[in-house]
């Protein structure tokens, strides 16, 4: 089968990779949808290949993609049918650790005790025909929902739920969005639906207003204000009741915790780089609560997907672009320049 592989330094390729087999209680999933992550990004643009980004010693070219969605192809020796049968329409939550750790048994097995697989980092992941998984790490794809959909709850539409839910954000508050690339266009569609006000910035024009039609009340372009002081206005000069950064940016995530009020909280989402606060100001005068939000527990992922499905939330809309792999270089020199919506590969 033909996968995609990134090299780092912004080079890809379309490899030739031996179908995969089942092992013992694992499945091989038929990709129907492999949704493109901005966390794709840091191994599309590794400087030295994707091997200088610390993922140890990886025994030959990893497959791409780490959204994937799909249908039960193949089903190995010991799979219990209650997680798996031929023809199941599912996700897949893309870690694997042990599966008996505190972690794992609660279903966050991102972080196990004994270390992890991150199927389209470490493992192979969805950039192809088939992937082959464990079937513990398969979540049931609601009838109603479309593959991209599901593809979309695989990370990025996944992980912005996650980090509301942390938030606890409420129908009476208002959110202040840091970036709308898919992860923030997520969590603004999602806020909007949980009933809050939300404020969505980016330095996008397209992506503004991809963030309108999403349902922002409001947006900034923090390129032409300053931004603590615009979100005042709107907010009584109090500031906002929660903020979500899901740019990765340093001055926006200091503007994430100052731009929110007295007993406010801010969740980071967005992977990478550092961040400069006055602990003092910033923080602890203020009694501000400040998140870290590492993806979804697969429990999480599988509350999510009854979410939209519940609410009948158009989460296809995120998709402005959709590819074959063959089109793979195409497909992430456009999503390189982080400009518009989500784009996903179709099998």
């Amino acid at each position: 089968m033909k996968a995609v592989v990134f090299h780092g330094d912004r080079q890809l390729e379309l490899m030739d990779f031996p179908d995969p087999t089942p092992g013992q209680g694992e499945v091989i999933l038929e990709i129907k949808a492999s949704g493109m992550c901005g966390s794709d990004l840091k191994f599309y643009r590794a400087v030295g290949g994707a091997s200088s980004l610390g993922l140890g010693d990886l025994d030959g070219p990893i497959i791409a993609g780490h959204e994937p969605c799909g249908i039960v192809a193949e089903v190995g020796e010991g799979v219990d049918p209650a997680l798996a049968k031929i023809g199941d329409r599912v996700m897949d939550h893309h870690y694997s650790g042990c599966g008996v750790c505190k972690h794992c048994r609660g279903g966050w097995s991102q972080l196990c005790l004994d270390g992890i697989t991150v199927y389209g980092a470490t493992g192979h992941g969805a950039h192809a025909k088939y992937m082959k998984v464990p079937a513990h790490t398969l979540v049931k794809l609601p009838d109603d929902l479309s593959f991209k959909t599901g593809a979309a709850i695989s990370c990025g539409t996944g992980t912005a739920y996650g980090a509301l839910k942390r938030l606890d954000l409420a129908g009476d508050e208002t959110i202040v969005i840091f970036g709308q690339g898919p992860v923030g266009l997520s969590g603004t569609q999602l806020a909007k639906e949980m009933g809050a006000r939300v404020i969505a910035l980016d330095v996008s024009e397209e992506r503004r207003q991809l963030a309108l039609d999403f349902g922002a009340d409001e947006v900034i372009d923090p390129l032409s204000n300053d931004v603590v002081s615009a979100i005042k206005d709107l907010t009584q000069g109090e500031g906002a009741h929660k903020s979500l950064d899901c740019s990765s940016n340093s001055e926006a995530r200091t503007q994430a915790v100052q731009c929110v009020r007295t007993w406010g909280s801010a969740c980071f989402v967005g992977e990478g780089g550092h961040v400069n606060l006055d602990v003092s100001n910033d923080l602890l005068r203020r009694q501000v609560t400040l998140i870290g939000s590492w993806t979804f527990s697969k429990n999480g992922q599988a509350d999510c997907a009854d979410f939209v499905s519940e609410r009948k939330i158009d989460v296809d809309a995120l998709f402005t672009h959709e590819f074959k792999l063959k089109q793979a270089k195409e497909a992430y020199q456009m999503f390189d320049q982080q400009t518009t919506g989500k784009g996903v590969f179709l099998m």
